[in-house]
């Protein structure tokens, strides 16, 4: 972690020196917990939690409740209510005061039933002393939140009653598509149950941990009333002046009949969250989100990372459900598990359940407005639909970053690159882009050039290019503070940057060039410049071939509290940094994407990988875990880190491979590529003081296995593409926990060593420097697995151990599934557009197999008029058809489209697990049939045919006959 760029002092020089120094301690001795907050140290989180603490007490001291009497009232000491007569229905709203017993700060709950079963649940002071931000939903919700479908008058329909004294009120949907959705409202104190068939399974303040900090003049030195760490707070040498006083608020949700909750990512913990109370079972601290920048960060950690995304989701063997809370402000969110005492006793009664399983959360936001959606589900691809309806799905990424991303910190010049590209193909290892990390530019000033380094990029990309390789280069958020920087003088001149805390000036912090400033977004017309710095008038010696890795945007300030930016500086509008922080890095990340969008016409898919991420980035580009460590726990880490990220929608994610600091073992290095050729994005990458480590590097025999790992992702391009296509429309994971693909296997819960490459792979990685240690894999349900690379079938339920060694690893494909490949091996993906496909049909038990394709041109827009093709791939009865999707429409691009890959066909069939020998083939299509022979071999259920250049074409409907 060197720095290169001059300073204007002396004094300056040392101080930058000495800190690079510090972080390069820092990164030798792995994360040093001391410079970031625990929840003890973050006053906000403090109060909240001994809040919480204090109502917990209040239930174990209860004596007067009789636990034997049913009633769906909670009688906890929480001090909020809902205010006489105040509940009303206002056509797909609810809204009701609550009132705090003591202070009587009206705030205003709002319910708002979705057409989809969707409740949203928003609340804010009725009159705020003080605006609260409330712009998080313009930048994360689909189309700004401005065009949700919601539940019509006539589909709703509000009761109540009075039940012990209080008010009791209860809505439900009466359409179809949600009908037995509903919730019940209690007015003393207020609480609020998401029913499923008049069960409850989503329960809000049924803990009383619900308060919500108003806002309020600042006390004098003699009055009373300060809140501990309410109007200012101090972390080592940094204090938060904090000029609005105590706004946070906090609230505990309960998943009724759930053992199980997955999501809330970044941080590199398990896949099925841990505890955070009692440090026996999981944690003593809350999982944190708020972005920051942690190198060699600790794996099994609830601490932040780069990115958060407020989203969890909970599952059962009978339904799954989700809440997402909106929120960019620091977030903390505790995790327990009900015990056998008066309190669940209780809870038994309140949701009329003799079953003690719960998970309780408790939410904490530091400032905003309280904001949350209940997705009620009630199956995995249901609670997807609901989500992506939301925030939008992952969009269909550029194909070429699917395949293998060579990079490090940094390589030296323009030679260099030439060079690695040569090498890669010498050895015959296909990849399709080289990344330059900072060293590139002309003294860390972006979009530059150092000239002595690369004098002529253009020409480099044109060589790269003509393999079909593209270059990424790393433009980072911060901008050098020099007044002879055409990008710094325009944002300075637009009054662009973020200011200080009072206002007076730029806000100025230090980064990789020294002195640097960062872009205000929520500046009107600050996005549109920052995203025209990528066009190509703009970015000299850029070229359509070259794409963008935006690092450091949590943003990362050597010089700031915990690394990042101080919570008091100031944004357009008056906005504090703390009420925005963890959508700055998205908010970059956007201008990125419109700027790529922008820079040529007609418009192409960008690629962007960003390190900092909140919900909705996903409709930007990549994301991965960040600055990982050479060793085999980070190794085994980075699964579930991936999955979890799958779990909240950042569908195209990866871990860099090798570890980002330290040097790789050989065998570590040569699994770590083995494993992530099955994660969405596949990117090698390392540290500026590593040893180079290619896969040249490694000689034989790893170089051999390292190139056959890189062929096999080349090889599945078109599984993954299909996959890519699915998640555009469903919101489904790409990579996905076992619980998905097998919701009823209790035992799969909480696996996290093994995962579903979309429906039909399993992948069990050999993650232990002990080659001689078996895995035990366990084969779910009554289906029949194949292992894809000898196709020697196993018939599940079953539970097998292998041993594996350097050479070989453990992927199954899931019987009844077609698989689609691309055999030919090319130097890059882009030159792999035309090539025929192969067919794998794996049998399933009862003798059937299904799968999908989808193919558009890779990197243009043009898919959303039509221009794709997609087929529905099915084997019954010996019979194998393809069949246009019901999302394909006639029209002039999709002509256009099927007359260009007229020629692209279908070159083999590999059918495995047939019960019977086949003999001949008859191929219908276009109205003709054909007869074709078959080469089969095997016996009874282990059977495998393969026709040799069916011929079919991919665009057409098509049927084979096998006898």
């Amino acid at each position: 972690m060197k720095l290169n760029s001059p300073f204007r002092t002396r004094s300056t020089a040392l101080f930058y020196l000495g800190l690079s120094a510090s972080l390069l301690m820092q990164g030798a001795l792995a994360a040093k917990r001391g410079d970031f907050k625990t929840c003890e140290q973050a006053a906000f989180c403090r109060r909240h939690r001994s809040f919480a603490d204090a109502m917990v007490q209040s239930y174990q001291s209860q004596s007067k409740v009789d636990i034997t009497k049913e009633s769906p009232v909670l009688h906890s000491a929480s001090p909020y209510l809902i205010a006489n007569n105040t509940v009303h229905l206002d056509g797909h709203t609810l809204v009701a005061t609550v009132m705090h017993n003591a202070d009587q700060v009206p705030l205003t709950l709002e319910v708002i039933f979705m057409a989809n079963g969707i409740i949203r649940l928003r609340m804010q002071e009725e009159t705020p002393l003080l605006p609260r931000f409330d712009e998080t939903q313009k930048h994360v919700l689909r189309d700004e939140g401005r065009a949700f479908e919601y539940a019509s008058d006539k589909d709703i329909e509000h009761t109540y009653e009075s039940v012990d004294g209080t008010v009791v009120h209860v809505v439900r949907y009466t359409n179809e598509d949600s009908s037995g959705f509903g919730v019940r409202i209690v007015e003393k104190p207020w609480s609020l149950s998401y029913l499923h068939d008049d069960k409850s399974v989503i329960e809000l303040n049924h803990k009383g941990f619900f308060q919500f900090e108003h806002l309020r003049p600042k006390p004098g030195a003699d009055e009373q009333g300060g809140v501990d760490g309410g109007w200012e707070e101090t972390f080592h040498s940094w204090t938060d002046s904090k000029p609005r006083g105590p706004e946070s608020f906090g609230m505990d949700i309960r998943f009724n009949g759930f053992e199980h909750v997955y999501g809330i990512p970044e941080h590199s913990a398990s896949l099925s969250l841990k505890t955070t109370r009692d440090g026996k079972e999981g944690y003593n601290e809350p999982y944190r989100l708020w972005n920051l920048d942690v190198f060699e960060y600790e794996p099994d950690n609830p601490m932040a990372l780069y990115g958060s995304v407020p989203f969890i989701a909970a599952h059962n063997p009978e339904s799954t459900v989700g809440v997402f809370w909106l929120n960019a402000a620091e977030t903390w969110v505790d995790v327990t598990r009900d015990k056998s005492n008066v309190f669940s006793n209780l809870l038994r009664l309140t949701n009329g359940s003799d079953k003690e399983q719960a998970i309780n959360t408790h939410w904490i936001s530091e400032s905003g407005v309280l904001d949350l959606f209940l997705l009620p589900g009630k199956s995995v691809t249901e609670l997807y639909k609901q989500y992506s309806a939301l925030v939008e799905p992952t969009r269909l990424p550029r194909d070429f970053s699917l395949g293998y991303h060579q990079c490090r910190w940094n390589y030296i010049d323009q030679d260099d690159v030439l060079t690695v590209n040569k090498k890669m193909h010498e050895h015959d290892i296909p990849y399709d882009s080289i990344w330059l990390d900072i060293e590139y530019t002309d003294g860390k000033r972006y979009f530059t050039w150092d000239s002595s380094k690369f004098p002529d990029p253009v020409s480099m990309q044109r060589q790269l290019s003509y393999d079909g390789h593209k270059l990424v280069t790393v433009i980072d958020p911060h901008v050098k503070h020099d007044s002879t920087y055409r990008v710094w003088k325009e944002g300075d001149e637009h009054g662009y940057f973020i200011k200080n805390k009072d206002e007076s000036g730029n806000f100025q912090g230090w980064c990789w060039p020294g002195e640097s400033n960062w872009v205000d977004y929520l500046k009107p017309g600050a996005m549109e410049w920052t995203g025209k710095q990528y066009h190509l008038d703009k970015f000299n010696g850029s070229t359509s071939d070259l794409f963008i890795w935006n690092d450091m945007n949590e943003p990362s300030i050597f010089n700031g509290p915990e690394i990042t930016m101080g919570k008091d500086v100031k944004h357009y509008g008056g906005w504090e940094h703390r009420d925005l922080h963890n959508i700055y890095g998205m908010m970059y990340h956007k201008a990125t994407y419109d700027g790529l969008c922008t820079r040529e016409s007609p418009s192409k898919r960008p690629f962007i990988l960003s390190r900092a991420y909140y919900a909705g980035s996903q409709r930007y580009g990549a994301i991965w875990t960040g600055d990982n460590t050479a060793n085999w726990e980070h190794l085994r880490a980075s699964i579930p880190m991936v999955l979890s990220n799958n779990v909240a929608g950042m569908h195209f994610a990866g871990a860099d491979i090798g570890g980002f600091f330290g040097n790789p073992e050989k065998e570590l290095l040569v699994r770590w590529y083995q494993l992530g050729i099955w994660h969405p994005f596949f990117r090698a990458h390392a540290h500026i003081d590593t040893k180079r480590r290619e896969p040249w590097v490694l000689g034989e025999p790893y170089l051999s296995i390292v190139r056959e790992a890189v062929k096999e992702r080349y090889r599945m391009l078109p599984y993954w593409y299909t996959l890519f296509r699915i998640a555009s429309l469903t919101g489904m994971p790409i990579v996905r926990p076992m619980w998905i693909e097998f919701p009823a296997e209790k035992e799969l819960f909480a696996e996290q060593s093994v995962f579903m490459v979309g429906p039909s792979i399993m992948v069990v990685p050999a993650m232990d420097a002990d080659m001689s240690k078996p895995l035990d894999v366990s084969f779910p349900l009554q289906e029949n697995w194949y292992d894809i690379h000898t196709h020697l079938l196993y018939a599940a339920p079953l539970k097998r151990q292998f041993v594996v060694d350097l050479e070989h690893t453990l992927v199954f494909a899931r019987g009844g599934s077609i698989i689609p490949t691309r055999e030919r091996q090319r130097r890059s993906s882009s030159l792999m557009k035309y090539d025929p496909f192969t067919l794998y049909i794996y049998m399933g038990h009862n003798g059937t197999a299904a799968g999908e394709l989808y193919v558009d041109d890779g990197e243009s827009f043009d898919y959303r008029d039509g221009a794709f093709i997609e087929r529905k791939l099915s084997f019954v009865d010996s019979r194998l058809t393809s069949r246009a999707s019901p999302q394909t429409e006639d029209g002039p691009a999709q002509a256009a489209f099927l007359e260009r890959m007229k020629n692209v066909r279908v070159e083999r069939l590999v059918i495995v697990g047939l019960r019977s020998p086949l003999a001949k083939a008859v191929i219908s299509e276009n109205e003709k049939t054909r007869e074709i022979q078959l080469e089969c071999h095997g016996s009874d259920f282990g059977r495998e045919c393969i026709v040799r250049d069916p011929a079919v074409r991919i665009g057409n409907d098509w049927d084979i006959i096998f006898s």
